[in-house]
C-alpha cells in the first residue's frame, strides 16, 4: 500500500467540489445550492436529521443521480470519470452483495475489476473477513455484510473512499477496528467521507464536520467548532428538599430542562447568567457542573434552532 503525500509547500487541489448543486425530487428540494470543497487527507463526518439529503449528497458525488443545477467534481473531473479511474471506493448502505457467491469470490472480482487492485489475501484480512472467506454471502450476519462492503470500498489504491453509514449492525470491538483502519487510510494521504447516525463516532473520529440540514451546509467545521457554534452549555446540579420546579423553569437563558429526582439537568445559552440567577433563587445545588455540549447535544440545538428560524 503505498503513501500518498504532496510535495512541500505544493497546494492540493479539492478532491470533491460542490458548486451550488441542487437536486429536487417534486417540490422537495433534496439539496438546495450546496457549495462545499474536501481535500486530500481529510477524515470528514457528514451529519443531519433525516430528510437532510446526506445520501443524495453522497448519490451525487458518486455519479448515482444527476445534479438538476450546479457542479459536482472529483478530481478536477465527472464523478463517473473519476470512478472508472478507481480513484473512488464507495461502501453503501445496502445492496452491491450478490447472493450465492463465497465471501472471498466476491472480493476477488472487486479486486479484478479495480484498475490499481490490492491482493485478495490482504484486502479481507484489513477487512476482518480472512475467517469467513469460503461463507456464502448470503448467509452472513448484518455486521459480517457491513465488513466485506467495506472490503469493496477498499479493493484497491483509491484516493477517496465514501462510506455511508458504515459500521450499522457491527458490534462494539468491530467498530473500533474498523476505525482504526480507516484513520490508517486517512494518514495515507486518502480521504474518508462518511454518513453518520453515530454522532459519537463523528465526535472521535472525524477531523472536520458537515452539517447538513433541508438540503443545505448548516454547519462545517472541527467537532470543537460545531461545538462551539451551539452556544449553548450543560448544567446539571442536584437539590435538597421540595424542589419549587417553575422557579427553575424561569431561570433566564433556559434552552432545555429535565428534572429527575432531585438531580436538575438544563441547557443554558448563557451559563454564567443561569448560575448567579440560580443562587438568587436561594438554593444551594450540590453537585454542580457547568460543561460543554457534547457533539450530538449541539447537533440537536442547530438544527432546532434552524426549524424554528424557518418556520
Amino acid at each position: 500500500m503505498t503513501t500518498k503525500t504532496a510535495a512541500p509547500g505544493a497546494k492540493t487541489a479539492p478532491v470533491v467540489g460542490f458548486d451550488r448543486v441542487s437536486k429536487a425530487y417534486g417540490d422537495v428540494r433534496a439539496v438546495d445550492g450546496l457549495t462545499l470543497e474536501l481535500h486530500p487527507g481529510e477524515t470528514v463526518a457528514l451529519l443531519g436529521p433525516n430528510g437532510a439529503g446526506k445520501s443524495t449528497t453522497l448519490d451525487l458525488l458518486l455519479g448515482l443521480k444527476q445534479a438538476d443545477g450546479g457542479e459536482v467534481s472529483v478530481f478536477g473531473t465527472s464523478p463517473r470519470e473519476a470512478i472508472v479511474a478507481g480513484r473512488v471506493g464507495a461502501m453503501l448502505q445496502s445492496g452491491g452483495l450478490m447472493d450465492e457467491v463465497t465471501v472471498g469470490e466476491l472480493v476477488g472480482l472487486a479486486c479484478a475489476l479495480h484498475p490499481r487492485p490490492y491482493k485478495v489475501s490482504d484486502v479481507l484480512a484489513r477487512a476482518g473477513i480472512a475467517q469467513i472467506a469460503s461463507r456464502k454471502v448470503n448467509k452472513l450476519s448484518g455486521g459480517q455484510a457491513q465488513r466485506v462492503r467495506f472490503a469493496l470500498a477498499t479493493a484497491g489504491d483509491s484516493d477517496l473512499i465514501v462510506l455511508d453509514e458504515p459500521t450499522t449492525g457491527m458490534d462494539v470491538t468491530t467498530r473500533q477496528g474498523f476505525w482504526a483502519t480507516m484513520r490508517e487510510q486517512a494518514d495515507q494521504g486518502r480521504t474518508v467521507l462518511f454518513a453518520t447516525h453515530y454522532l459519537e463516532e463523528a465526535d472521535a473520529v472525524a477531523d472536520r464536520v458537515l452539517v447538513l440540514h433541508r438540503g443545505r451546509l448548516l454547519a462545517d467545521g472541527t467537532a470543537a467548532e460545531i461545538k462551539a457554534k451551539a452556544g449553548a452549555r450543560r448544567i446539571s446540579f442536584d437539590l435538597e428538599g421540595d424542589i419549587d420546579e417553575p422557579a427553575l423553569r424561569a431561570l433566564p437563558f433556559l434552552t432545555t430542562f429535565d428534572l429527575s429526582g432531585q438531580t436538575v439537568r438544563i441547557q443554558s445559552a448563557d451559563a454564567d447568567a443561569t448560575v448567579h440567577a440560580l443562587y438568587g433563587l436561594g438554593v444551594h445545588p450540590r453537585n454542580l457542573e457547568v460543561a460543554g455540549l457534547g457533539l450530538e447535544q449541539a447537533f440537536v440545538a442547530i438544527t432546532a434552532a434552524e426549524e424554528a428560524r424557518t418556520k
